[in-house]
């Protein structure tokens, strides 16, 4: 079951740290040049993937990771400076190593790298409590303008609140389309559970460390707040248990035991309360078994999706059957000639997909696969008796 995480922070020397030691996350051995130290984190396990990115202009030098964070801190000279940010965001667990690869490093070259920042990206596929695999990146910022002589002058707005909210939607659109290309029934939302139209009260995350040292200071009141939430989230599913299935099929249409549990394990607190949410999901009315998936597993959704899903299918019906759009050839010649004019030449496979989607029926779909070069899509729209040429690109 996909989850959304993304969670944005400054690495700065007020808080004492230290841009070469919060490299880490790359498992490599670094050596401190300015506490004359090697930070040696090579036993660390989990990391399949670490590159530093450069942005057009950057020094390729700075491709060496030890030599990137040692120059911003020699360049950072103020006690309290910030020397870097980072960003860790959750990888859909349903995804090959290859695939949340490929994901993590086209989001961090689209939305980090393409704006002038020099990214240290490191992709770690570790394995949860629970046996399933935990992928997640780790991506270590610079802050200031690079070009071929080294930095310049912070960047101010990568520090506004509004680019934070931009990448925080951006990463759920990159994971969605990108799990839809792969037919993955799953899908992520950055926005809270109240803007989802979702009752549950939101809950941190606390990991391991934090349940193990509850009784000390801080860690031990955000454990005890997190089991506060949960409990009042369990009491609000064992008496409405539509809150969990609308909750869990807001990602994923359909569903299996498994992801019914993990999510009773998280608004739930205690085995007693984990058992009671689950009979209440489980003996809900809305609740609809379909049978055995490929992998054997039993696969659930809901009556509403059912019908969601029948009014689907017949308003597509009802759009094939009308055919109120058509583009006469003449038109549909005159767009490919002015189209090629401006040096865009449609393949064979293209001119057909193109004839599809003109042929007057108001619904026409094409799938294909996007070639590398940027693609050109084009569609014709008949409305309110105009006809209009529609491009966009990928």
């Amino acid at each position: 079951m996909a989850i959304y995480h993304l969670h944005v922070k400054v690495i700065g020397r007020k808080s004492g740290s230290s841009a070469v030691a919060s490299a880490y996350r790359s498992a490599s051995r670094l050596r401190d040049d300015r506490i004359d130290r090697v930070q040696d984190f090579s036993a660390k396990r989990g990391v399949v993937h670490s590159e530093v990115m450069l942005p057009e202009n950057a020094p390729e030098a700075w491709r060496d990771r030890e030599r990137l964070w040692n120059d911003v801190e020699a360049f950072e000279v103020r006690k309290d400076a910030q020397l870097a940010r980072e960003v860790e965001f959750a990888l859909p667990r349903e995804m090959s190593v290859r695939q949340g690869i490929e994901l993590a490093r086209n989001f961090v070259q689209s939305e980090f790298v393409e704006r002038g920042m020099i990214a240290d990206l490191n992709v770690h596929w570790d394995m949860a409590e629970d046996g399933m695999p935990k992928p997640h990146a780790h991506v270590m910022l610079t802050m200031r303008a690079v070009n071929e002589n080294g930095f310049g002058p912070k960047v101010r707005d990568w520090n506004r609140t509004e680019m934070v909210e931009r990448w925080r939607e951006r990463w759920a659109e990159f994971a969605n389309e990108r799990m839809a290309e792969l037919d993955i029934d799953a899908c992520i939302d950055h926005r809270s559970l109240e803007a989802q139209g979702i009752a549950l009260e939101p809950q941190s995350q606390v990991g391991a460390p934090a349940h193990r040292i509850e009784d000390q200071g801080t860690e031990a009141d955000r454990a005890a707040l997190h089991r506060e939430i949960a409990r009042g989230n369990g009491e609000r599913i064992i008496a409405n248990p539509d809150l969990a299935l609308d909750a869990i099929t807001h990602q994923q249409s359909t569903f299996t035991r498994r992801d019914m549990a993990k999510f009773a394990h998280r608004h739930s607190d205690g085995i007693d309360q984990f058992n009671e949410v689950m009979d209440a999901i489980g003996n809900s009315p809305d609740l609809v078994e379909l049978g055995k998936d490929g992998r054997s597993e039993d696969r659930f959704t809901t009556r509403q999706m059912i019908e969601a899903e029948q009014r689907l299918h017949h308003a597509a019906e009802m759009m094939a059957e009308r055919e109120r759009h058509e583009v006469s050839d003449t038109d549909r010649q005159a767009a490919l000639a002015r189209a090629e004019a401006r040096g865009l030449v449609l393949s064979g496979e293209q001119a057909d997909a193109l004839a599809h989607i003109t042929d007057g029926r108001d619904l026409g779909i094409v799938v294909g696969y996007a070639e590398p070069a940027r693609v050109q899509c084009w569609a014709w729209r008949g409305r309110h008796g105009k006809r209009r040429a529609i491009r966009s690109g990928a």
